[in-house]
Order: structure tokens, then C-alpha cells, then sequence
């Protein structure tokens, strides 16, 4: 196959390209390198993903930006398979400046389902969506708190489902943009008949993933841990998330690929057996590396969701997923990949 990866010099785009790469198809990987610009942070490992591709000679990459019609209708004439994984991540970002956000989210993936649409090889369409799309919404489930997290009402036990209300409730920018972005590509199933597959995805988590304080916290906290750098807690650090290690979810895009289906949306994450939350997740970098970072604590985000759990159940029923590598785990790679990679931090 001819695989297109937007954002594929990023984390999750690197890992989708390395997949598809290894399995002999040709990947083109299509990212401007614009993180530090969007997250107006200096990242000095910002091509690090790039140069770990350059090993496969199936792989080429392409300089360009998805906010520029031209630029991917180009690349996206011969593609099978599009993979959007490019975007604005950054729920703070997006509230101190939130037109980039609108630009890289709204029309980026506007213009990439336009390049789908219009290229002739009626490729299948894979977004990363997030599960920011459903906002506060989320805060209306009753939660009960423990020592060190909180977690929903049993009749939230299995999490939140890909049918919860997404309407009348804060999102952020961030959370605007890319549910915009999520409908999208919905509706170009249902208008254009392209096979599109919505993964609202929570807590994504690996080695190579370069977590800064706005956004990737478990990387972030594990990468300040380990170089014994500050940690500031928004919140009380009792907030939750399911989390899902990187590969577990190449696979889930894989089995979508490969199945009969041709439209799904589906919450994406490790789900109820897969969680942490940030007070457990410093617990366990303390067990795993014997560190702990100095702690401090500021007053909550914009419409943090204080739990937020994805019902994979639908994702488990129809494509016989289910995620195999445990946080403790998916934590422990992620320890050892920034314990031998200090310097690039």
C-alpha cells in the first residue's frame, strides 16, 4: 500500500509510519516541523522522529503543511491509506492563542479530507481525534474520591462511550477544533462514501514521545522525573485517565484497516483497567527509578476533565482489540528510553 502520514514525524505519526514501513509498503511522512512554533516552546529534539525513520528506505518525507491546499493535494494524490495525525495538541496553547489551533485543526483537516476526496484512489481516512471532543460534558458524571484518585460512579465503571453527549458544555479551542475536525471526516464517510475511522483517543503514551508541561503528561512527568526537573500539578493530582501504550493503538488503526467496516467512531484508550492518575503515575516513577521531582500545585485548567475513562467496549466488539501492554509496564519503557536518551532532552 501507499501510506500517507500527516504529522508523521510526531509521536504518533512516527510509530504509525515505522509500522507500515516494516511490513515493506511505502510511507510518505508529511509534517512542517512546526511544534515549537505552536507550542511557542524551544524543542530541541523536534526532528528526532524524522531521523529515527530515515533507517527504513521505504520512507520519505515531505516538508509541507496541511493548512496549504496545494502542499497535501500533492501528497495525498496516490495514497491508499491516510493517516491524520497532524494538529495543535495543546489545550493551553489553544486558549492563549487559539487561531493557530483553528488553522492547523479545522482547516488542516478540512484540506486533507478535500485532498482525499479529490485524489481518485478513494483512500481510507484514519483521525486522531481526542476526548476533548465531549468537554465538560464529562464533569456531569458523578465522581467519588479516593486517597489518591478519583474515579466515576459505577454506572460509569466501563467509562465513557462514543455516543455521550458532545453539546451545550465548554471544549476549549482545542476541544473545538478538533471535534470540527472529527465531524468532518464523519461526514465525508456518510457524503462521500471514503472509509473513515474517529479514534477519540485519551492518554497515548511511549518511548520517543517528547511530553512538555502543556501537553504528553505522561512522558512529561516521567522525562522531569528522571532529570530531576520541577513538577507543577494542576489541580490536586487526583485527576484520572486511562492510558494507551503507543503500539496497542498502531494496532487497533491496523485491525480498522483491515476490517469490513467502512465508517466507525470509537474511544480510544486503555479504558477501565488501564489507568492512572498523577499522583499514582509519580508513585510509580518513584518505584521504577527511585526519584521523585519537587512537587507544586496550581489552581485547574479550563474544562479539565477531573476523570475521564474511555468504554472500549465498542472497539473490543467489533475489531477484536483490546490493549496488551500494561502501564507498569508501558511506564517501565518509557523509564529506561529517557534513562539512555538523556542528553537529547
Amino acid at each position: 500500500m501507499r501510506i500517507l502520514v500527516t504529522g508523521g514525524a510526531g509521536f504518533v505519526g512516527s510509530y504509525v509510519a515505522e509500522h507500515y514501513a516494516k511490513e515493506g509498503n511505502d510511507v510518505v511522512v508529511f509534517d512542517n516541523l512546526s511544534r515549537p512554533q505552536l507550542l511557542k516552546k524551544e524543542i530541541k529534539n523536534v526532528e528526532y522522529n524524522k531521523k529515527y525513520l530515515e533507517q527504513f528506505r521505504n520512507v520519505r518525507f515531505i516538508k509541507g503543511d496541511v493548512r496549504e491546499t496545494g502542499e497535501i493535494a500533492a501528497a495525498a494524490k496516490e495514497a491508499d491509506v491516510i493517516f491524520h495525525a497532524s494538529a495543535q495538541t495543546a489545550v493551553t496553547t489553544s486558549v492563549t492563542d487559539p487561531r493557530p489551533d483553528f488553522e492547523a485543526n479545522i482547516l488542516g483537516t478540512f484540506n486533507v479530507m478535500e485532498a482525499a476526496r479529490n485524489s481518485g484512489t478513494n483512500p481510507s481516512i484514519i483521525y486522531c481525534s481526542t476526548n476533548k471532543v465531549f468537554g465538560s460534558n464529562v464533569n456531569k458524571i458523578r465522581i467519588v474520591e479516593k486517597q489518591d484518585h478519583y474515579e466515576f460512579e459505577p454506572s460509569f465503571r466501563n467509562g465513557v462511550p462514543a455516543d455521550f453527549s458532545i453539546d451545550m458544555c465548554e471544549h476549549t479551542p482545542y476541544g473545538v477544533s478538533k471535534l470540527a475536525g472529527d465531524l468532518y471526516v464523519q461526514d465525508y464517510a456518510h457524503v462521500y462514501g471514503l472509509k473513515t475511522g474517529v479514534f477519540r483517543m485519551s492518554c497515548i503514551y511511549g518511548p520517543r514521545q517528547f511530553g512538555v508541561e502543556d501537553q504528553g503528561w505522561v512522558a512529561w512527568f516521567t522525562i522531569a522525573t528522571m532529570l530531576g526537573k520541577p513538577i507543577t500539578i494542576y489541580g490536586d493530582g487526583k485527576q484520572v485517565r486511562d492510558v494507551l501504550y503507543v503500539t496497542d493503538l498502531v494496532e487497533l488503526y491496523d485491525r480498522f484497516l483491515k476490517s469490513s467496516l467502512k465508517y466507525g467512531v470509537f474511544n480510544t484508550g486503555g479504558g477501565p483497567n488501564n489507568t492512572l492518575s498523577l499522583l499514582q503515575l509519580l508513585d510509580l516513577l518513584e518505584k521504577l527509578s527511585g526519584k521523585r521531582s519537587k512537587i507544586s500545585y496550581g489552581d485547574w485548567r479550563p474544562s479539565d476533565q477531573k476523570v475521564f475513562v474511555a468504554d472500549i467496549s465498542a472497539a473490543k466488539k467489533a475489531l477484536g482489540w483490546e490493549p496488551k501492554v500494561s502501564p507498569e509496564e508501558g511506564v517501565k519503557r518509557l523509564v529506561e528510553f529517557v534513562s539512555e536518551n538523556k542528553a537529547i532532552f
